[in-house]
């Protein structure tokens, strides 16, 4: 049976900021992910699918259950280290970018994967099962509904995130595997929210709603429609766009290590965490995180305040103080004001 097309990324209406802060993080996985609130039927799960298509093929270690990246002999697991180690060079294959989806209800050795203790105990060998996130390093982590996954999951996910290594440790023994992957976390506000200690880790964070405008709404319809009758033609009918779109982002990806902010800029940062009463110092550092690779993707060398304001609105919202009674809601004047 024939699978059918996927939707394409830059078919969708609207929804922008959605989709800038999911390509941002494709750019950039380090930022650390992001969190996409919203009702249903607000194409949440669509984008997610939709960019990991997009993406061209990547070139991976041939037979590497992680899918090292040969050319980063600093990022490989220990047995493609060992390869390299003995044979000089490693073997390559090109692999698609997919999407690998977290269940709510996994556990956390599904997720990290487990250590057989009594192997190494005995035969003083480690022997690990590998869990999601292995699968995840180097693709796309999808967890829906994340606001009802149980804490310490979401800790561990969010860790990985962040440092990129995935580590077990049982009885004595640890194991440690590369877990460099775009976390993207979608929920419904109505069913819950999230503890704000862990709201924090995301780097990023967008609500979305439906199309209010008409003609948005009806072309919405189309879209879909047409979709539904031939997937085939109108995913060629947006074939330019997502290649265009495609080689925005791996130029930028070759590109953000150039990118540079000036110390104004930064001194811009810090006050303006300052005037907004933000607690920490993570909110200023995924605001210049963001910038930089907000510049890469406009394929700018130096981060300017436009690459500030738009990392801004999506690294601030969902950091703010929250006093009872108040929505928490950024003025946003005062916001551009401060980096102006």
């Amino acid at each position: 049976m024939k699978r059918k097309a996927v939707y394409p990324f830059t078919a969708i209406v609207g929804q922008e900021e959605m989709k800038l802060a999911l390509i941002l993080n494709v750019i950039n996985p380090s930022l650390g992910g992001v969190l996409i609130k919203g009702g249903k039927g607000t194409a949440k799960a669509t984008a997610v699918r939709a960019l990991a298509a997009l993406l061209p093929a990547m070139k991976a270690a041939a037979g590497c259950r992680y899918h090292c990246n040969p050319d980063m002999p600093n990022l490989l697991c220990d047995d493609c280290r060992q390869r390299l180690s003995e044979k000089g060079s490693l073997s390559a294959e090109d692999i698609q970018m997919r999407v690998v989806e977290l269940p709510v209800s996994a556990t956390e050795d599904r997720v990290v994967g487990t250590l057989d203790i009594e192997t190494a105990i005995q035969k003083g060998k480690k022997r690990f099962e590998p869990g999601l996130l292995a699968d995840a390093n180097r693709n796309i982590l999808y967890v829906d509904e994340i606001n009802l996954l149980e804490d310490h999951i979401v800790d561990v996910l969010l860790d990985s995130a962040a440092m990129g290594v995935n580590t077990i440790e049982r009885e004595g023994v640890s194991y440690a595997h590369p877990a460099r992957f775009v976390l993207v976390g979608t929920m419904n506000p109505e069913e819950g929210d999230i503890r704000p200690q862990l709201l924090d880790r995301f780097a990023l964070s967008v609500t979305v709603t439906g199309e209010h405008e008409p003609a948005n709404r009806v072309e919405v319809i189309r879209r879909r429609l047409a979709y539904e009758k031939d997937a085939e033609a109108f995913c060629a009918s947006y074939a330019a766009d997502q290649a265009k779109l495609a080689k925005q982002i791996t130029d930028a990806q070759r590109l953000l290590e150039q990118v540079t902010i000036s110390d104004a800029l930064l001194e811009k940062v810090a006050a303006m965490a300052i005037a907004l009463g933000v607690d920490g110092h993570r909110a200023d550092i995924m605001v210049i995180k963001t910038a930089l690779t907000h510049a890469a993707f406009f394929g700018r060398l130096e981060a300017t305040e436009e690459d500030l304001k738009a990392a801004a609105h999506l690294a601030l919202p969902h950091r703010m103080r929250r006093r009872p009674f108040e929505d928490g809601e950024l003025d946003w004047s005062q916001v551009e004001s401060l980096l102006a």
